[in-house]
């Protein structure tokens, strides 16, 4: 009986790693007022997809005071280190000043089964000037 505890002990230490390095990785993201100066706001809409499962639309607002952090992990359970990065999408964007992008991008992901992800994306940016 104690290694199933043992193991569930180190998921819970595993997935505590995780969470102490997204927190690691946000704060040095800095702000979005930081980084993006002139921006007041971000709103990020994405339709995951996966074979096998309904889409899931999600919606991300980010203020200036936020992290400018737009990395989001994949859903799949089968993903190791997966996710949709978006921060080159919203660095290109707020550097031409565009207000609108839309797109795909695959999970980044490594996933042994054929039902991996990617998310249609629209990126909106609202500018102070």
């Amino acid at each position: 009986m104690e290694g199933a505890f043992s193991f569930g002990g180190y998921m819970n230490n595993c997935k505590n790693a995780v969470r102490i390095e997204r927190m690691r990785l946000r704060r040095e993201a800095g702000s979005v007022a930081e980084r993006f100066p002139g921006v007041a706001g971000i709103v990020i809409s994405m339709t995951y997809n996966q074979k096998g499962i309904r889409s899931i639309l999600r919606t991300f607002n980010f203020s200036p005071s936020s992290y400018a952090f737009f990395r989001v992990d994949c859903l799949s359970k089968n993903c190791v280190d997966g996710g949709f990065d978006l921060t080159q999408v919203i660095t290109t964007m707020a550097r031409s000043h565009r207000e609108m992008a839309k797109g795909v991008l695959g999970c980044e992901g490594n996933d042994p089964s054929d039902t991996h992800s990617d998310i249609l994306y629209e990126v909106a940016i609202q500018y102070t000037q």
